[in-house]
């Protein structure tokens, strides 16, 4: 029985360190770094949510369920968190504590949650209850200051598209983008738009691949969502340049490649299944033409 305790104890050092690689991965790294235990429950969290619409055929109501899924999977996921140190620090202290895992358990939910009704034996199980109650506070402190870190890149991402609603309808099209503009006479403010949507894709692909929980965070309206407003934009200007070509901004060139290649480097939870695996190749080589010698 004492062996089997001391496996527990090495087991329960697994998985606060597991636990915390995760936290930190998500939470504190600001690159596209990967954690299996996140990506877990973001695939379940997603996997029920696609269950539960499966049958729902009206557009809106099915957004406005799958718009709970974000929200959900925060939740989920600092709940699994704040399971995952319940049980490494009650494996932590089974060995150290009389009386068996349910008594460790107990102290160290009693720590993890600041309850404080449950007191340790000795000066070992104490520092261990010390580090969980340390380790609960700032998981919950950690995940309250990651918040505004979404929802300022989620407002950011917004901006732009309720903009277009204006330019090119509901759903935005790409086609009546150039010609909303033509009818107006406002076709010199094409080239700005393109500017800010380069912009825009290069803000997105830096959020959204170091900041993922983004990818679930779904557009207020699904007919004017982020990915279709992008689209109808990279419409606008592969149509200007090929139809226009003498007139087309130069912003409009650099646009549809630049945009694709940004594209490719987010999460894999954006391509359901169906992500390209390779980025397309340079439309124009970069090299001056070949001359004949004398010519």
């Amino acid at each position: 029985m004492s062996a089997l305790r001391w496996v527990g104890f090495a087991a329960g050092l697994l998985l606060l360190l597991g636990t915390g690689s995760s936290v930190i991965k998500t939470l504190l790294i600001p690159r596209a770094t990967a954690s299996a235990f996140t990506g877990l429950v973001a695939r379940s969290v997603n996997a029920v949510f696609r269950m539960a619409t499966v049958s729902v055929s009206d557009l809106r109501r099915r957004e406005r369920i799958l718009s709970a899924g974000a929200p959900a999977f925060l939740i989920t996921l600092l709940t699994a968190w704040l399971v995952c140190l319940l049980a490494g620090f009650g494996l932590l202290l089974w060995p150290l504590t009389p009386g068996g895992l349910p008594a460790a358990l107990l102290e160290s939910g009693s720590s993890e949650f600041t309850l404080g009704f449950a007191r340790p034996h000795g000066p070992a199980p104490a520092a261990i209850v010390f580090l969980a109650g340390a380790s609960g506070l700032a998981l919950v402190a950690l995940l309250i200051a990651y918040l505004p870190v979404l929802y300022a890149a989620f407002n950011r991402r917004e901006t732009l598209v309720t903009m277009l609603e204006a330019l090119a309808g509901a759903p935005p099209w790409g086609p009546e983008l150039l010609a909303r503009q033509a009818l107006i006479g406002d076709v010199a403010y094409l080239p700005r738009l393109y500017e800010r949507w380069t912009e825009w894709a290069a803000d997105i692909s830096e959020s959204h691949t170091n900041y993922r929980t983004l990818i679930y965070f779904r557009s207020p309206d699904p007919t004017v969502s982020w990915l279709l407003s992008l689209i109808a934009v990279l419409d606008a200007a592969a149509l200007h340049q090929s139809l226009c070509p003498a007139a087309a901004p130069a912003e409009a060139r650099p646009l549809p490649a630049y945009a694709m290649a940004r594209f490719l480097d987010l999460p894999p939870a954006l391509w359901s299944g169906s992500r390209p695996q390779r980025r397309p190749a340079p439309q124009l080589p970069l090299r001056p033409p070949h001359r004949e010698p004398g010519a």
